[in-house]
């Protein structure tokens, strides 16, 4: 396979549901983030931002010298292009550096009414070739996020046949879905809700029985090879990949989750981070980053189609995850005193994890706990209370405190 030497480190891509999704990507190592408006995103389901939270994110965002990318990657009907022109404008004076498109009629106004703004084109679209994203280049887009069913040399041949200022951009974190590159009716038939207008019910991961039609009432379990979950797909982990991708000519690494928490944002975006640094420092991985994955909820991780068939099916609904966040810091004094807002449970005496972009995990076991006004307390019990705690280092706002599960002994 042809290789493609990156000069710049590629761009890290983390998702933004909300503000706090985004103020973490940002503090834990993101180049750019990727969010959506009230309308026109795949993520109809997520906070999003209304236009007052969105100037508020780009203004964070650019004063950290982090990009924004706004998702316009619906297929509006004709009924709601009459709405577009003016958001596409506010998003221009909001001060966007990209639109997330995946329909040529968007991509056409987005040329006409924020013509300032970086033209990206959407995983939704199925870009599969280099024919169709030099098409897309020369209609005025600057970046096509691929295709996730294509492998590595595919992406590199497409490289090898794109011009060189036309960046490729490849999802290398998170959740798949079992249509191609997201195009899906599934969800209209069985729910009656548009997955390509960002509404999706993920009937793909629901559990299926069958039922003869003179017997109703009686259902069957589908149990041959795949088991009875016959749509549900893995989830994507790169990360131990990332020299491959960049050698195969991908610019822009994205992570999928802008339906997930700020922790999970946090946490994947850090150890992605740390990954692209070694890989630029042609230094091997550590494998505490690998490990970091394992610590917010996830499917059965895979490497979907880089490399070939068998892809992506996954045989059940289960979830994994190794660790619980159970604090974030407000606040904190050089002395390691600090101010937190509880996020899950937690008792005196039980070890803890910190976790900021700036260490690797430090654990410590807290010997007392106070409520806001300084009154000791065994626990934090209440849900969102703010309380106070001595960490073992001085640390910065936003660092995660968190809990290991305990892994049942075989």
């Amino acid at each position: 396979m042809p290789t493609h030497t990156l000069i710049q480190p590629p761009e890290l891509l983390s998702p933004a549901g909300d503000y706090e999704r985004l103020v973490m990507a940002v503090r834990y190592g993101a180049d750019a983030v990727y969010l959506a408006g009230r309308e026109f995103g795949m993520r109809a389901a997520a906070a999003n931002f209304d236009n007052d939270t969105l100037l508020r994110g780009v203004q964070t965002a650019h004063a950290a010298g982090v990009k924004v990318y706004v998702t316009c990657n619906t297929l509006p009907r004709e009924e709601e292009l009459e709405r577009l022109p003016d958001y596409l404008a506010f998003l221009q004076s909001a001060g966007v550096d990209a639109l997330i498109i995946a329909d040529l009629g968007v991509l056409s106004l987005a040329a006409k009414y924020a013509p300032n703004v970086s033209r990206h084109v959407s995983t939704q679209l199925g870009v599969v070739n280099s024919a169709t994203a030099r098409y897309l280049y020369d209609q005025g887009a600057d970046t096509v996020v691929l295709a996730r069913e294509l492998s590595l040399e595919e992406i590199s041949k497409i490289r090898a046949h794109t011009p060189k200022d036309l960046r490729l951009e490849a999802f290398v974190h998170g959740a798949m879905c079992v249509s191609f590159s997201g195009r899906c009716l599934l969800s209209n038939y069985l729910a009656d809700r548009d997955a390509n207008r960002g509404q999706c019910a993920q009937p793909c991961r629901w559990k299926y029985h069958l039922v003869e039609e003179t017997r109703p009432g009686e259902y069957y379990e589908i149990s041959e090879d795949n088991g009875t979950f016959i749509l549900n797909s893995n989830d994507l982990r790169m990360i131990e990949h990332l020299p491959e991708l960049m050698d195969a000519g991908v610019e822009s690494f994205k992570i999928e989750g802008r339906m997930k928490s700020a922790y999970y944002t946090a946490i994947i975006t850090n150890a992605y981070r740390h990954a692209i640094d070694a890989a630029m420092a042609r230094q091997p991985l550590d494998p505490i980053w690998v490990e970091e994955t394992e610590k917010i909820s996830h499917r059965t991780y895979c490497t979907g189609f880089f490399y070939g068939y068998p892809g992506q099916h996954y045989g059940s609904s289960s979830y994994s995850q190794t660790a619980d966040i159970v604090a974030v810091v407000e606040q904190c004094d050089e002395g390691g005193n600090a101010l937190l807002t509880q996020r899950n449970r937690f008792f005196v005496g039980e070890e803890l994890e910190l976790m900021n972009p700036d260490t690797t995990p430090v654990r410590f076991t807290p010997g007392s706990l106070t409520d806001e006004d300084g009154n000791e307390i065994p626990d934090t019990h209440r849900a969102m209370m703010r309380f106070r705690m001595k960490l073992p280092i001085a640390v910065p706002p936003y660092t995660i405190i968190r809990k290991n599960r305990k892994v049942p002994k075989e």
